[in-house]
């Protein structure tokens, strides 16, 4: 009996040594990120404003653009992790899914938001209105509520099992719209320009290479406000369970 009380002692001081070394881990992850995002931002600016050409046609409003897309993208590429993450609870039931589901959430929401205000701006400068029902506008707004939605039954049921499983099913269901939004474009006529990175002679390479450190930027900044948005999950489990023990 006191051999395996022994073992079983042992097992657990090995299990919790393991997490103290992951958990040790994260700020360091944090930092590295959280540099090259700084760095890159830098660089992103000063070729946004001084290395990329001005629009023939649209001026100085198009610079809107080297924001407005990698915004959009992290919007979608948020939602994508959070049904990932639901899905990764369902099958496991381990709740580090859940943390992960609830992290990207609140960062995406934070995207799509930009996403749509920074759209807003340059359809008013161009279009000359805020706002119009476009099926692109159209569907990220849906993208947007959906967001709201989740971030909202969450905090309504709290951090419970039921809670967890209510949001994978929303994230499953919801995930839908994130392939509808990239199609948009091809599958009706709208105001929304389709695609043109990839498109031969349809950007000067100046603008891609642009365009594509911005995307690498701001998705680093994502992973950056991943870690730290996870780490409050971890934080805000624990002090209600400690709470719930003294109570």
């Amino acid at each position: 009996m006191a051999l395996a009380k022994r073992a079983a002692t042992a097992e657990q001081e090995k299990a919790n040594a393991g997490a103290n070394r992951r958990e040790t881990r994260f700020p360091v992850v944090s930092l590295v990120i959280g540099i090259l995002s700084l760095l890159g931002m830098m660089v992103s600016i000063w070729m946004i404003f001084l290395y990329a050409p001005t629009d023939a046609v649209q001026g100085q409003p198009q610079r809107i653009f080297y924001f407005h897309v990698p915004l959009a993208w992290l919007g979608m590429l948020g939602f994508v992790i959070v049904a990932i993450a639901g899905t990764g609870y369902l099958v496991k039931k381990d709740e580090r899914w859940d943390w992960a589901a609830r992290a990207s959430a609140e960062s995406g929401a934070f995207f799509i938001t930009l996403a749509l205000i920074t759209g807003s701006i340059w359809g008013k400068t161009i279009w000359g209105t805020w706002w119009t029902w476009d099926a692109r506008l159209t569907t990220t707004l849906i993208l947007w509520f959906i967001y709201i939605g989740y971030l909202m039954l969450r905090s309504y049921m709290g951090r419970t099992h039921a809670s967890a499983r209510a949001g994978a099913v929303l994230a499953i269901i919801g995930i839908i719209d994130v392939p509808i939004i990239y199609e948009s474009v091809n599958w009706w006529r709208t105001l929304h320009p389709p695609a043109q990175v990839g498109v031969q002679d349809a950007l000067p390479s100046s603008v891609v290479l642009t365009l594509m450190v911005s995307l690498a930027t701001f998705t680093l900044l994502y992973g950056f406000l991943m870690v730290q948005l996870y780490q409050l999950q971890r934080a805000q489990t624990l002090a209600q369970r400690l709470r719930a023990t003294i109570e």
